[in-house]
């Protein structure tokens, strides 16, 4: 048994609508901010470009994040994502589209969709699972802006069905994408788990699909009471391996 930092632990939660879990089999991963995270927050890009065309800030980070998943499910390329997302915003807000379209040319050249970071112990954990496991990821957003980052950390070897959902399939928390990556595999949702950190897109996404849902909470959460809840809770991507044993 691996250990753990002694501040870290898995909390199992009386999990809703999922299914009763046998001998786990499949593991399926969220890939932003559960397998890495940007070293530039959204909110660090978006003040750059903001600053770059010399105008006050048209919305605020939150809201863009917020409204990716729906303008990925409409685009083709993140320049183009932006470019529609940035431009409804701005006139939500009263404020000039083509200033939101500005806002997002300038957020393109600052963000570097290859300087991102893994979390600690996530490649070594897809590396131990990879071994005995079927591993797939799901992840929303367009190919243009997910491929990168799955090429510069060397992840994509590792798994044996990557989806973009919102691209080729609806994206989370629709089921599609789920039940796709279980055919392809061969798996049941019974022997599949899902690594998140979203409770809106994986947990939800996971247990519409009946797949017990692993919320990856990489800082302090003592307090948070998370609706849904996921089956288990995890502060590290290592800890998914103690998860994923204590069904044998």
């Amino acid at each position: 048994m691996r250990s753990r930092s002694p501040t870290s632990k898995i909390t199992a939660e009386p999990p809703q609508h999922t299914a009763v879990t046998q001998e786990i089999t499949t593991v399926l991963f969220d890939l932003d901010d559960t397998l890495c995270e940007y070293r530039q927050s959204v909110g660090d890009v978006l003040e750059i470009a903001h600053e770059e065309i010399g105008i006050e800030p048209l919305f605020e980070p939150a809201e863009y994040v917020a409204r990716y998943d729906e303008f990925a499910e409409k685009t083709d390329s993140s320049e183009q994502l932006r470019r529609e997302c940035f431009s409804t915003l701005a006139a939500e807000h009263d404020r000039d589209p083509d200033l939101g379209r500005a806002v997002a040319r300038a957020y393109s050249r600052e963000r570097d969709q290859t300087d991102v970071r893994p979390f600690p112990g996530a490649i070594e954990t897809l590396e131990t699972l990879s071994e005995s496991h079927s591993l797939g990821l799901i992840t929303n957003g367009v190919p243009d802006a997910q491929r990168p980052k799955l090429d510069v950390l060397g992840l994509e070897p590792y798994f044996d069905i990557v989806l973009f959902a919102g691209s080729e399939l609806p994206a989370k928390p629709a089921r599609a994408a789920f039940d796709h990556a279980l055919d392809h595999l061969g798996s049941t949702a019974a022997r599949s788990v899902h690594v998140g950190n979203s409770l809106e897109s994986d947990v939800v996404g996971a247990q519409r699909a009946g797949i017990d849902a692993i919320w990856f909470v990489p800082y302090q959460h003592a307090g948070i009471k998370p609706d849904p809840r996921p089956a288990y809770t995890v502060e590290s991507i290592p800890e998914v391996l103690d998860v994923v044993e204590s069904s044998l």
